[in-house]
């Protein structure tokens, strides 16, 4: 896959292109499904696929106050899009005079003149430019003059997958938004279901206070961003990656060690690989969420705390040998 950055890169594909355009934070499998007709499309036609995405959410510029955390780091994304065939990326960067332009400029200027585009597939609700004002039906009045095809789908259901939507029964389209709440909620398995994959996170293991060696569990302490949509508070069994390409089953803690300290800032994020002994630290580690065992608690006695661990642990193996999305 080509990625390109925008300004200073302008592919211009001579045989054209076909387009799809959106933050694609978490790249699920709404996006996916997207992605797939994209190059189906680009396929029958002979041209390039190509997804514009943005290198920051355009809400953390036009409304910082109340943007969304993420699911996915740019780096993240740009693999996981990778990952999906597409042909090009184009990585636009996103400020206040991009937050200002309008739809129309923006078409003409990244669709038209940077990627010769033939055809642009998007969400049926998709929005774009200056306060939002472009839509399927402005590109599809622009496409009719500059000679590329639109097409607004809809984006997969979420169905009978879990989370809200099981228990009521609501059907919508998968979001990235949904998505956070279900993770903030700490239902990371009905996340999963939705974005096709594990939820991770990732981040530089940093030295701490080393309470779990000297409980017998000790943990890699993840720095995770705190632009990150991080999960609820508890226990969870999940997957250690190392930058080696490695996976360790881990017991991994989310929480603000109640049972050490009346208050803490933010919840630490902390993993115990199972049976794994060697030195983690100031590597890049990434942990995959897949099920939540039990939520934080504060415990009357560091034993009471030990004998827990032991029983996350082994709860942990259990739920590894049976997991599945």
């Amino acid at each position: 896959m080509k990625i390109a950055y925008y300004p200073g890169e302008c592919p211009a594909p001579p045989e054209g292109s076909v387009v799809t355009i959106g933050a694609f934070d978490g790249v699920h499998l709404g996006h996916r499904r997207l992605i797939e007709r994209v190059r189906s499309t680009a396929a029958e036609i002979g041209a390039v696929s190509v997804v514009v995405t943005f290198d920051k959410h355009p809400a953390s510029v036009v409304r910082p106050g109340s943007a969304p955390l993420l699911l996915t780091d740019l780096d993240q994304k740009l693999a996981l899009l990778g990952a999906s065939g597409v042909d090009m990326v184009l990585v636009v960067h996103f400020d206040a005079s991009r937050a200002a332009e309008p739809a129309e400029a923006f078409v003409d200027e990244v669709l038209v003149d940077c990627l010769n585009a033939r055809a642009v597939v998007v969400g049926h609700d998709f929005h774009f430019g200056r306060n939002r004002e472009g839509d399927v039906a402005l590109l599809q009045r622009i496409g009719a003059l500059r000679g590329f095809d639109v097409t607004g789908i809809r984006l997969v259901s979420s169905g009978g997958h879990g989370g809200e939507a099981a228990r009521t029964g609501e059907l919508g389209p998968i979001s990235s938004t949904g998505i956070r709440r279900l993770i903030a909620n700490g239902e990371v398995r009905a996340a999963a279901q939705l974005l096709g994959r594990w939820y991770e996170l990732r981040g530089i293991v940093c030295h701490g206070e080393k309470r779990g060696r000297e409980l017998g569990f000790p943990t890699a302490n993840l720095e995770v961003d705190k632009s990150m949509q991080v999960c609820a508070d508890g226990v969870y069994a999940g997957w250690y990656l190392r930058p080696d390409g490695t996976r360790h089953q881990t017991a991994i803690s989310v929480g603000r060690q109640p049972t050490f300290y009346a208050s803490r800032p933010v919840s630490l994020v902390e993993a115990h690989l199972v049976d794994f002994q060697g030195d983690l630290y100031d590597e890049v580690g990434t942990v995959e969420l897949v099920a939540r065992l039990r939520g934080q608690e504060k415990f009357g006695s560091v034993d009471a705390l030990v004998d827990q661990m032991t029983a996350d642990v082994a709860q942990t193996r259990l739920t590894l040998a049976a997991a599945s999305i």
